[in-house]
């Protein structure tokens, strides 16, 4: 494990008062030395410069030429170049206005053989822990650049708030790779929270190279700049990334004085930093401390006396505009049309001036003026309302044919007594308030869902989606058709589309009492959720599942079975949603990458190998949902990097090891231990690694009603023969499974967001 970085220890009570005090004095100097010159950066008889890299204070090369926290070493790393370091942290360059610097990370990398059996590997970490530094949670990403590839970013704030994601990159050969590109297909990136000030780096071992060994010996995971990162093919087939600069990638951090907010800091005049009278205080937006910046009108350093000079602004025409006289003041200038005009000489605008021209004339040429301009105005406001409005009935009748509307609307008169109707853009705009963020219900990363109101007051849930692909607009219309006719009392049903969009908007039933994930993981303290409502759920989720694996007509794979899609009414009722959603998602196998964007904790392990996703897929995630109703659990809750971070595999290596009560939610966990045994054991079937080991959502589904009708009638145990009848009861299932699925996204659009 390499590291990089330094941390500092307790504090010092002496030493804190001792540089408390040397600060203070240093202070008295500068109001005193310190010259009004717009160039002054430094402390008086300071290095301005390391090398090539200017050192602005509160940043020095040496105590007493920076703040406390901020001082830089100026190390000669051979030949006679001079470079600046924090501890053995290399700055690039810092940036005053930004509150930036950017330093060199090195990057964490693990290479092996075509057996996997000899494994190298180097992992890095940076702690800034007691430090003013912490990493920009905008202009940097973690990156995983390597083929069947998981590395996970460990992170800590200076609150002591532990982070943890993830990032998987998957590529199946040289030439799915595309230079530019990191979106999954051999590169993939995540975000970072604020505040970060510390990270490490672990690669999954689970995940082997072998089968891509040939040519992607080595896999490298970092955080870094966004905007420095140049993807190319080179960083997957040779060790160049850990050749170029050291084998070290920029990452930008932000820094802040202290960790007071302006209205503490400004408290303690002695300590307090914005030492130049035309400087203001902000308080930092990535963690604890504040910021100093000169006022408007002036520029140079804040953190100095008098470092904040005037600007003149009639020397800088392109941002401060006059076409008048301008003549620069303290902090700002004036700008006054020539003599004989008037107007705005800012905007250009100085016209002759007629106050010497009698009363009538004034008024008249005003009248004419006026008028005229008027009607300039009206006209040109009518012919571009004209053009806009034929334009935007243009763009709708476009989005509406090339989204198959006519077809669409041609099926639905061909379909006797069919409920599904096509809105306009208008209709949907109107029943969700312009889409007001107040009426969001949810989102993901496939759209936003909202709240909206029909003209008939029924209410409704309506999906505003982010993306369609070429093929999926010209089948579109032939797929709302199918989804429309879907009709089961635990499905939600679609209600129909609007196709005036580029991307079009489906309309669902809207199911009033929220989600099963908010209600097993978002339970207040004194809720209760018995083990007969879980049942329930399960059975309920399970038919409507099985429904579409059996009886639509094409069969119909969910591909995002969790329990965020399972929704409830006031009565527990379960409702299975988002059974259309990833049909807005491309199918196309060779950006594969891209689609893994469902949730860490569901993924088919059997998918990731295969791409091609089946009924045993829905199988599977369905099992994490039985899991999470068992256990209270969540899918996905990380402790660190140790193999149980995963419901699943915590559940079954539990199972394995006959310990499963631990993992029991308290609130079941003195009910008919007999039947949760059933149900765990049920649920261990539906996780086997293999599909063809799996059940069928059928036989899942069979299994939980037996299971329900043995709790409501216990006395069955002992009655074969009512057993029997109690169980062959019709099934409302088909049996004659057919061949092809009509998946909603084929390929499968499954969400990795681990770090949420």
């Amino acid at each position: 494990m390499g590291e990089a970085g330094r941390g500092v220890g307790g504090a010092n009570p002496f030493m804190g008062a001792l540089m408390l005090l040397c600060y203070s004095l240093f202070t008295a100097v500068l109001l005193i030395a310190v010259t009004a010159s717009a160039s002054v950066n430094t402390l008086p008889g300071c290095p301005a410069t390391c090398g090539n890299v200017s050192i602005p204070y509160p940043f020095g090369i040496d105590p007493n030429c920076s703040f406390p926290g901020f001082e830089l070493s100026c190390n000669d790393i051979g030949n006679g170049v001079y470079k600046p370091f924090f501890g053995n942290v290399e700055f690039i360059n810092i940036s005053l206005q930004a509150a930036q610097a950017r330093i060199y990370n090195y990057i964490s990398w693990q290479c092996y053989n075509a057996t996997y059996a000899n494994v190298s590997s180097n992992t890095w970490r940076l702690n800034f822990t007691d430090n003013p530094f912490r990493f920009s949670d905008i202009d940097n990403k973690f990156t995983v650049v390597g083929c069947d590839t998981l590395a996970y970013i460990g992170g800590r704030s200076q609150k002591e708030i532990s982070y943890t994601s993830g990032c998987v990159s998957v590529c199946h050969s040289r030439e799915s790779l595309t230079n530019g590109s990191c979106s999954g297909i051999g590169c993939c990136q995540t975000s970072i929270p604020k505040g970060i000030n510390y990270y490490d780096v672990a690669f999954d071992s689970k995940f082997k190279n072998s089968r891509v060994w040939n040519f992607n010996p080595c896999s490298f995971a970092v955080l870094t700049e966004v905007e420095r990162l140049n993807f190319s093919t080179a960083s997957i087939t040779t060790r160049e990334l850990n050749e170029t600069n050291g084998g070290r990638a920029p990452v930008v951090l932000d820094w802040a004085i202290g960790n007071e907010t302006c209205e503490v800091a400004k408290r303690n005049t002695t300590s307090y930093a914005c030492l130049s009278k035309h400087s203001k205080c902000s308080d930092s937006t990535n963690g604890p401390g504040y910021l100093c910046s000169c006022s408007g009108g002036y520029q140079g350093n804040p953190y100095l006396p008098n470092g904040c000079q005037d600007i003149n602004e009639c020397d800088l025409k392109e941002e401060y505009p006059c076409y008048g006289i301008c003549n620069n003041t303290d902090g700002g200038y004036n700008c006054t049309c020539p003599t004989g005009t008037m107007g705005e000489p800012k905007n250009g605008t100085c016209n002759p001036d007629h106050s010497n021209l009698s009363t009538s004339v004034k008024l008249v040429i005003g009248i004419v003026s006026s008028t005229s301009l008027a009607l300039l105005l009206l006209l040109s406001i009518v012919v571009y309302m004209v053009h806009e409005r034929r334009k935007l009935t243009g763009i709708k009748e476009e989005y509406f044919r090339r989204h198959g509307g006519r077809l669409l609307l041609e099926e639905i008169k061909s379909k006797q007594g069919l409920e599904f109707n096509v809105f306009t853009k208008e209709e949907m705009e109107q029943a969700t308030n312009n889409f007001d963020k107040n009426r969001i219900l949810g989102g993901g990363g496939h759209g936003t869902v909202y709240r909206g109101i029909l003209n008939d007051s029924r209410v409704v849930a309506i999906k505003k989606s982010k993306i369609i692909d070429d093929h999926q607009k010209k089948e579109f219309g032939k797929e709302m058709v199918i989804l429309s006719q879907i009709n089961h009392k635990n499905v939600v049903k679609l209600l129909g589309c609007c196709l005036e969009v580029e991307v079009p908007m489906l309309v669902y039933e809207f199911i009033s009492n929220g989600t099963l994930f908010q209600l097993i993981h978002n339970r207040s303290s004194g809720s209760n959720i018995s083990l007969d409502i879980r049942l329930q759920i399960a059975l309920q989720s399970a038919e409507a599942l099985a429904y579409l694996h059996s009886s639509a007509s094409p069969p119909i794979l969910h591909g995002d079975v969790k329990s965020s899609n399972i929704l409830l009414d006031d009565t527990y009722n379960a409702k299975v949603s988002d059974f259309g959603a990833s049909m807005l998602v491309p199918k196309d196998e060779t950006q594969f990458a891209t689609l893994v964007q469902g949730t860490c904790g569901y993924l088919d392990p059997e998918y990731l190998q295969t791409c091609q996703l089946t009924d045993k897929s829905d199988v599977y995630s369905f099992g994490v949902v039985l899991l999470e109703l068992l256990t209270g659990r969540k899918a996905v809750y990380f402790e660190g990097f140790d193999e149980e971070r995963s419901l699943s595999s915590c559940f079954l290596s539990a199972m394995k090891e006959n310990r499963l009560l631990q993992l029991l939610d308290n609130q079941i966990i003195n009910e008919d231990m007999e039947l949760i045994q059933d149900i765990a054991e049920l649920a261990r079937r539906c996780l086997n690694v293999r599909g063809e080991d799996r059940p069928k959502m059928k036989e899942v589904a069979d299994e939980l009603d037996q299971l329900k009708k043995f709790k409501q009638h216990p006395f069955l145990q002992h009655n074969p023969e009512e057993i029997e009848s109690l169980l062959s009861e019709p099934s409302s299932y088909n049996e004659n499974e057919s061949s092809r699925y009509y998946s909603i996204d084929n390929k499968a659009a499954l969400n990795i967001e681990c770090g949420r």
